[in-house]
Formats: C-alpha cells, sequence, structure tokens
C-alpha cells in the first residue's frame, strides 16, 4: 500500500508539473500574456488582442507541443525496452532521419500534397531508417550490441540528412525542407493537430495496453515465451506504434534528437522499472519537458525564436555522455 501510494504521490506531483508548465507556456513570449486572459480564452467567449493571440498562435502550439513531447518519449521509452539498448533514441536510430529524407522527397516530387500525404511520407521514412540501421546493425554476428546500433544509426542518418539536403539543393526548396526539419513548434496549427492527434492517441493508447508485455521483455525474452506471450506479435505492434509515434513527431515539428534518449531514463529514476508505470508517467514527463523547453525557444531570444532542437541538443547532448560513461547501469 505504501508503494502505491508513493506512485500515486508522483503521479500528482509530475501533474501540477505538466499543469504549471503548460500555464507558463501560455504566459510567456514575445508578448507576455495576462492570467485572466488565458482564463478567458480557454474558459469564454470574448476576445481581444491577447486572447487571439492565445487562441490563434499560442494554444496550438502548445498543443503540439504537449503532443509531440508524449509522442517521442513513449517511443523513445519503447526502444529501449524493446533493444534493452539504453541509448536508444528515435533520433539517434534512423527513424527523424528517414521521416525527413521521405519528407523532402514528397516536397520535391509532389509540391501539392496536403498535410496528411506528407504525414503518411514521415511514417514511411521513419519505417525504411528503422529498417536500415537494423539490417546494418545485424549483418555481423553478436547481436545488436548498444554500441554497433549506435554507429549504424549514426551512419544511416547522416546518409538520409544528406539526402533531404540534396534534394533541397537540387529541387531549390531547400528552405521549405528546413522549415520542418528545423526543429519547432512554429507554425503549428489546429488542422494539423487534427490529422494527428488521433494517430498519437491511438500510438499512447496501444503503448499503455501493452506496457505490462513490455515489462517483461525489457527484462528477459526468453521468459516471455516462457510465460507464453507471443513475442513476435508483441514487438511488431510495439514497432509500428513507435513508427506512428515517431513520424507523426517529425511531421508536426521536425527533427528532434536526444528527447527521446532522456526522458524514458528520467521517469525510472522517478517511478521506477515497471512499464506500466514509465508510459504514462512518460507521457506527462514528456509533454512537460517539451513545453518548457518550447517556452525557453521563445523568449530566450525574444522576439526572434531559437530553434527548439537547439535547446534539447544543449541538455540532451551531455546526458547522451553520461549514459555512455556509466555504460547504461543507468538503464534498468
Amino acid at each position: 500500500m505504501d508503494m502505491i501510494n508513493n506512485k500515486l504521490n508522483k503521479f500528482i506531483l509530475m501533474l501540477t508539473l505538466f499543469v504549471a508548465a503548460f500555464i507558463i507556456a501560455l504566459v510567456f513570449g514575445a508578448a507576455k500574456i495576462s492570467i485572466s486572459n488565458i482564463w478567458l480564452a480557454l474558459f469564454s467567449q470574448e476576445s481581444n488582442t491577447q486572447i487571439n493571440i492565445i487562441r490563434e498562435l499560442r494554444l496550438p502550439r502548445e498543443v503540439a507541443a504537449i503532443l509531440v513531447g508524449a509522442a517521442l518519449a513513449v517511443s523513445g521509452a519503447i526502444m529501449q525496452a524493446l533493444t534493452r539498448n539504453p541509448l536508444a533514441d528515435p533520433g539517434l536510430f534512423g527513424l527523424t532521419a528517414g521521416a525527413n529524407a521521405a519528407l523532402a522527397i514528397t516536397i520535391a516530387l509532389i509540391p501539392s500534397i496536403g498535410y496528411l500525404g506528407i504525414t503518411i511520407a514521415c511514417f514511411i521514412g521513419a519505417a525504411i531508417g528503422a529498417i536500415l540501421v537494423f539490417g546494418i546493425a545485424s549483418t555481423k554476428k553478436g547481436g545488436f550490441s548498444p554500441l554497433r546500433i549506435v554507429l549504424a544509426g549514426a551512419t544511416v542518418s547522416t546518409f538520409l540528412y544528406a539526402i533531404a539536403e540534396g534534394i533541397g539543393i537540387l529541387f531549390k526548396i531547400s528552405k521549405d525542407v528546413s522549415m520542418w526539419t528545423a526543429g519547432g513548434m512554429i507554425g503549428a496549427n489546429w488542422l494539423q493537430i487534427q490529422i494527428i492527434l488521433p494517430l498519437i492517441i491511438v500510438g499512447l493508447v496501444v503503448s499503455v495496453i501493452f506496457s505490462r508485455q513490455l515489462t517483461i521483455l525489457s527484462l528477459n525474452e526468453e521468459m516471455s515465451v516462457g510465460l507464453g506471450q507471443n513475442v513476435t506479435l508483441i514487438k511488431g505492434a510495439l514497432f509500428i506504434v513507435i513508427i506512428i509515434l515517431t513520424g507523426a513527431a517529425v511531421a508536426l515539428v521536425g527533427n528532434l534528437v536526444f528527447f527521446g534518449l532522456m526522458i524514458p531514463h528520467i521517469t525510472r529514476g522517478i517511478i521506477g522499472t515497471d512499464y506500466r508505470f514509465i508510459i504514462p508517467m512518460s507521457i506527462i514527463i514528456g509533454s512537460a519537458f517539451m513545453l518548457l523547453a518550447d517556452t525557453v525557444s521563445r523568449t530566450i531570444n525574444a522576439p526572434y525564436e531559437t530553434p527548439i532542437a537547439a535547446i534539447v541538443s544543449i541538455i540532451g547532448l551531455p546526458f547522451f555522455f553520461y549514459i555512455v560513461k556509466k555504460g547504461g547501469k543507468t538503464f534498468a
């Protein structure tokens, strides 16, 4: 009972942090907004300049931050569990690079395609990126060692980013591609969110449903088989979830490396090693972290915007080196 109460208290604390991060994100920016106007924007039909800024610009932007933060955090947690690799991250394993390359190809060849088409292209690109990384990493006998798969991810990511850049130059769409791949919430709107929201919600729900099986898989695959689990089905379903969550995140805000690496480690340090708690807690912490990162990106050099990818990388790169130095010991 004490353990349950302890975990419940941690969830309440993190939910409080999330609500605080959401309010801070709505208040601060190039134009400071009052709390009263935030209340009116959310719960009334009144209208003025500040209320319009909230409804048309900040609110869709912060909803996008919540969705992206949750998607990348959960996809990172699932990858680390399935591969039992403490360095697993959608950005390091070629998924975001594949989505970026597919996005560039789509914009170049089908410029009139809608946002739904771009989203589908990102899903396909993320899948191709992951297949290339795992294919290269498995060519040598010995399995998926953490070092080998990270090296394969770096190689494939560099290649796919080069393709995206080359297409941008060849078709003179570098500016359009850069707007997507810079990694930021600027330009997020309600139409995009309406397309992405159901996909991310489905991915998160499936992740929660498979969280118990994921806990067992993260410890020992043979144990999962012995308990009668259909490991192939579980891995296949979760791999599709990773592709959906990563592809949706890239389609919405572009490339964000290290985010999916950090949040699961932070979450395990707070809530433990049971993925029945890690997955929902990753949703909360990932959303709160992304809200705060987006707020910093909008305010650190206001009225100009600092790419949120730079903010995340400043924190994420030292975190990555720390995990490497510890040999993955912070990973349960």
